[in-house]
C-alpha cells in the first residue's frame, strides 16, 4: 500500500534482488542435500567398478546420465516447493521477497493458494523460455506484472 490507500506494485530492480537472494538460498539448499549423496553414490560406486571390471565403463555413463536426470528432478521440486509452500503462505513471499519488503497477491490483493503459486512457479519457465522477455515485462506494463504474474493472475507488492 502506498500513502493514498492504493496498491504500490514491487519494480522490477526489488524483485531481480529478491529473485538472486531466493537463489542463493536455492543453491545453498540443494548444496547441502546434494553433496552428500553425490560422495557416497558417486566416487564410491565410480571407483570400486573401475577397479573390477574396466569395461563397466557404459554402465558408469549410465548411471551418471541417470543420476545427472534425478538431481536435475530433486533440483525442481526443490524448488518448486520453496517459492509454492512460501508465497502460499500467511506471509505470501519467499525469504528474498520477505528480506526487499515484497509478496504475492492475486488480483484482489488476498493470499495466493498453493495452486497459482505452482502455477505461477511454472509459469517462470515460459518466461524463461522467451530470452527472459517474460521476466523484463515487469519493468514496462502498468501493474509491474511478468509474464508468470499474468498467467497465473497474480501480483507482487510492496508490504
Amino acid at each position: 500500500m502506498n500513502a493514498t490507500g492504493g496498491v504500490s506494485y514491487a519494480g522490477f530492480w526489488r524483485r531481480f534482488v529478491a529473485s538472486i537472494i531466493d537463489g542463493i538460498i536455492i543453491g545453498i539448499a540443494q548444496f547441502v542435500v546434494f553433496l552428500p549423496a553425490l560422495a557416497v553414490l558417486g566416487i564410491g560406486v565410480a571407483t570400486t567398478a573401475m577397479e573390477e571390471e574396466p569395461s563397466t565403463g557404459v554402465g558408469l555413463i549410465l548411471m551418471a546420465v541417470g543420476a545427472y536426470f534425478f538431481a536435475i528432478l530433486l533440483s525442481v521440486i526443490m524448488s518448486w516447493l520453496y517459492f509454492a509452500l512460501m508465497e502460499s503462505s500467511s506471509r505470501g513471499a519467499t525469504l528474498g521477497k520477505m528480506a526487499l519488503g515484497i509478496r504475492v497477491t492475486d488480483l484482489s490483493g488476498n493470499r495466493i493458494s498453493f495452486g497459482k503459486a505452482t502455477g505461477r512457479y511454472f509459469g517462470k519457465i515460459v518466461s524463461s523460455m522467451i530470452l527472459m522477455i517474460g521476466y523484463l515485462m515487469a519493468a514496462f506494463t502498468e501493474k509491474k506484472q511478468a509474464l508468470h504474474d499474468m498467467m497465473a493472475g497474480c501480483l507482487v507488492v510492496n508490504d
